[in-house]
C-alpha cells in the first residue's frame, strides 16, 4: 500500500493530537502480536473510547482503512508513525543527570519512539567526565559549542527549577527545536516547541478520580441501603 499523503494542512484539535501516541502504543501491541487487520470497533475494546470517536480522529488524516475491511494494521501503523514524526530520526541530548536524568537516560522510551539520545550533560563535578548508559557525561560549558557541531533536535530538561528557565533560553539559543520539560516548572512555547510534564498533575488526577469513584460507591450503598429499609 502507498503511504497516505495530505496535500493540505488543516488545524487538528489538541484533543485529538494527545490521543495519537495512545493509537500509536496499542498499534504497536497489535503489531507485537502478529495481527494484520483491526476494526474501529476492535480499536474501540482496546483502547477504550468509540468506534465513531476513532473513526473521526482517523479521518483528520486521511481515514486510512477501507470499507469491508477496516485497517491495515501494518498501514496504520506506519502513518501514525509517520505523523508522530517516529520515522524523522530526530535525536535527544539529557541536560541534567540527576536520578530522573538517568532514569529517562536508561529507559527504552527513546528507542521505541524512533528518537535517539546522543549526549548527557550535567554542572555537577562529581558526575561529569563519569560514563553513564556508554555516554561520558559532558559539562554544561561544553552544551553550546555541542549543539553547534551536532544540532540535537530535542532537549529532555531535568534540572532544578531554578535553572530551568536560564537553562531553556540557553538551548534555544542554541538551536535546540523542543524541549521535554521536566522540571515542574511551565516554559512557554518561543522558538522551540515545548511539552511541559508535571508528573504530579496525573498522580493528582488519580487521586481524584480514586475519591470520586469512592464517593460514588458510598452512594450507590446509601441508595440499596434506602431501598431495602423502605
Amino acid at each position: 500500500m502507498a503511504r497516505n499523503t495530505r496535500k493540505e494542512e488543516k488545524t487538528i484539535s489538541d484533543a485529538v493530537v494527545n490521543r495519537l501516541p495512545r493509537y500509536f502504543r496499542f498499534l504497536s501491541e497489535l503489531r507485537r502480536t502478529h495481527v494484520d487487520r483491526t476494526s474501529s470497533t476492535e480499536l474501540s475494546a482496546l483502547m477504550g473510547a468509540t468506534a465513531s470517536q476513532i473513526r473521526q480522529d482517523l479521518n483528520c488524516f486521511g481515514g486510512f482503512g477501507q470499507q469491508g475491511y477496516g485497517y491495515s494494521v501494518p498501514y496504520l501503523y506506519e502513518n501514525i508513525a509517520s505523523i508522530l514524526g517516529v520515522d524523522k530520526g530526530y535525536r535527544a541530548i539529557i541536560v541534567g543527570t540527576g536520578n530522573l536524568g538517568k532514569a529517562l537516560a536508561s529507559s527504552p522510551v527513546f528507542e521505541k519512539r524512533g528518537v535517539r539520545v546522543t549526549a548527557l550533560f550535567d554542572v555537577d563535578e562529581n558526575v561529569v567526565g563519569k560514563v553513564f548508559c556508554g555516554f561520558k557525561i559532558k559539562h554544561m560549558d561544553e552544551l553550546e559549542d555541542y549543539c553547534k557541531r551536532e544540532q540535537p533536535d530535542i532537549a529532555v530538561l531535568t534540572v532544578p527549577r531554578g535553572a530551568a528557565k536560564d537553562t531553556a533560553d540557553r538551548l534555544v539559543c542554541a538551536g535546540v527545536k523542543g524541549i521535554w520539560n521536566f522540571t515542574n516548572i511551565e516554559l512557554a512555547p518561543g522558538k522551540a516547541m515545548v511539552q511541559n510534564v508535571h508528573l504530579g498533575d496525573t498522580l493528582m488526577t488519580l487521586c481524584y478520580n480514586i475519591a470520586r469513584n469512592e464517593s460514588q460507591k458510598q452512594e450507590n450503598a446509601e441508595e440499596i441501603g434506602e431501598e431495602i429499609q423502605g
